[in-house]
């Protein structure tokens, strides 16, 4: 974030302040009036500082400062005036400002305060990005951790979200694309607009053209009205494809189209639609590969790979376990109304050796099981269910009579049933369970069926 507004009614001055701070690698906005600044600051636009005169046509410094401060505290505001006085300063630094400096403005100083806000900045949003109090102020599930990948990732996201480039986010199911999709989608200047996530594994191929378009009276049977698709109710806002390997071909041609053009129709529709959206895609699939098969579309993939971001699966971040653990159980005492709960030593230990082939989705389920069915209110290694005891020797897992060939499908239907059964037991839902075992959810019913596990 290099973005600085400078509010200030002489046109001279206003010049001089921007071509001095444009010479130092940073941008500046100017407008002549709190008022205009006021409404800056409300559109959602994003600076690293605000730099205003205190006395000002309409709305002056003091107001401006309020405004900023309460549309973004975080903000740092300095304040500028040829009439300063103690009071000037102790009114507007009791208010929040980050500084008060009298004119004529000394470049040299103003530059290194300047920095010192920029810099401050970044180290506040990278903290927030990292932290719960991100949930606190912008509404999100926190993205835990302090591994090097995670701190690395979320410095990422913070360079790419004030742009409205795609990004892809890949990864294995439940490893948190969608939070990391919406942590972008907030720190863009598109965060009061709406967020549309659509998991398009979920949805049947005969089904999703219109979930993203929409559909005109009269245009299939039971058409009774018009339907407005996600990229339609998204309009200026994010729209987030999760599983976009999934999407068949004719709804990948009209995907490329909204990404090419901002423009779609409705199924059915006579009239082709522009539409203002940032595109986010997330999936656990190797895409390049499924272009080389034919799968995806070569221009596709192209289009959204603009910004590649491949989030880590649990067992290789694993320095992040008792911080996940720490911030589920903190979650799980509030939602299950027990205070006290907590999680011994041992159990820890247990959750830093497993291999967690389900990622956090499978580490916040199984906290969750085990905090309901541990004593006292403390979580010890038997609460969690996670296997273990002495290793096995593969046929004695397995029946390997007969040819290669044999062996492999009777392992392969056994880890099969096996993985869908415990994918069903950790979930809620058929399509969480399908997501946490990274197939499609009509895959995941054909399955079901053919082991009998309906």
């Amino acid at each position: 974030m290099k973005r600085l507004l400078i509010v200030e009614d002489k046109e001279s001055l206003a010049l001089m302040l921007k071509e001095t701070v444009e010479s130092e690698g940073l941008e500046a906005d100017i407008v002549a009036n709190g008022s205009d600044a006021g409404r800056r600051i409300a559109e959602g636009r994003r600076y690293f500082a605000v730099l205003t005169d205190l006395r000002l046509p309409g709305a002056d410094g003091i107001a401006v400062l309020k405004q900023v401060k309460e549309s973004d505290p975080d903000c740092p505001v300095i304040v500028m005036t040829a009439f300063g006085t103690i009071e000037n300063a102790v009114e507007a630094m009791k208010l929040g400002a980050y500084d008060f400096i009298q004119k004529p403005v000394d470049v040299d100083h103003l530059m290194l305060l300047l920095r010192r806000c920029q810099e401050n900045r970044e180290l506040r949003y990278e903290n927030l990005l990292l932290k719960d109090e991100f949930q606190r102020r912008h509404g999100l599930p926190a993205i835990v951790g302090e591994s090097s990948r995670i701190v690395e990732i979320s410095r990422a996201i913070q360079k790419v979200a004030p742009t409205d480039s795609t990004v892809l986010l890949q990864g294995e199911s439940g490893t948190g694309k969608e939070l990391f999709a919406r942590a972008i989608h907030q720190l863009s200047p598109r965060r009061a607009r709406p967020f549309v996530a659509i998991n398009c594994a979920a949805i049947p191929d005969t089904l999703i053209e219109n979930e993203l378009f929409g559909h005109e009276r009269g245009s299939f049977t039971g058409a009774t009205g018009r339907q407005l698709g996600k990229f339609e109710l998204a309009d200026t806002g994010t729209v987030f494809l999760d599983e976009i390997g999934e999407l068949g071909p004719a709804v990948q041609s009209k995907v490329l189209r909204v990404l090419q053009e901002r423009r779609f129709d409705r199924i059915g529709g006579a009239a082709t639609l522009d539409v203002d959206v940032r595109v986010i895609c997330a999936t656990n699939r190797n895409l390049a590969e499924d272009v080389k098969a034919g799968r995806f579309r070569e221009d596709l993939f192209f289009r959204i790979n603009v910004f590649p971001v491949t989030i880590p699966p649990l067992r290789a971040r694993r320095e992040d376990i008792d911080a996940l653990a720490d911030f589920f159980i903190q979650k799980l005492a509030r939602e299950l109304n027990k205070s006290g709960l907590s999680i011994s030593d041992d159990a820890r230990a247990s959750l830093r050796e497993y291999h967690w082939p389900g990622n956090i989705r499978e580490l916040e389920n199984c906290l969750e099981r085990a905090a309901i069915l541990c004593n006292n209110g403390r979580i010890e290694p038997a609460d969690l269910h996670l296997g273990g005891g002495s290793e096995q020797r593969i046929g004695d897992v397995f029946d390997l009579s007969g040819s290669l060939a044999d062996a492999t499908e009777r392992a392969t239907r056994e880890v099969e049933k096996a993985k869908i059964a415990e994918a069903l037991r950790a979930t809620s839902s058929r399509n969480d369970a399908a997501d946490l075992l990274g197939i499609a959810a009509r895959t995941l019913a054909a399955k079901m069926k053919e082991y009998g596990l309906e």
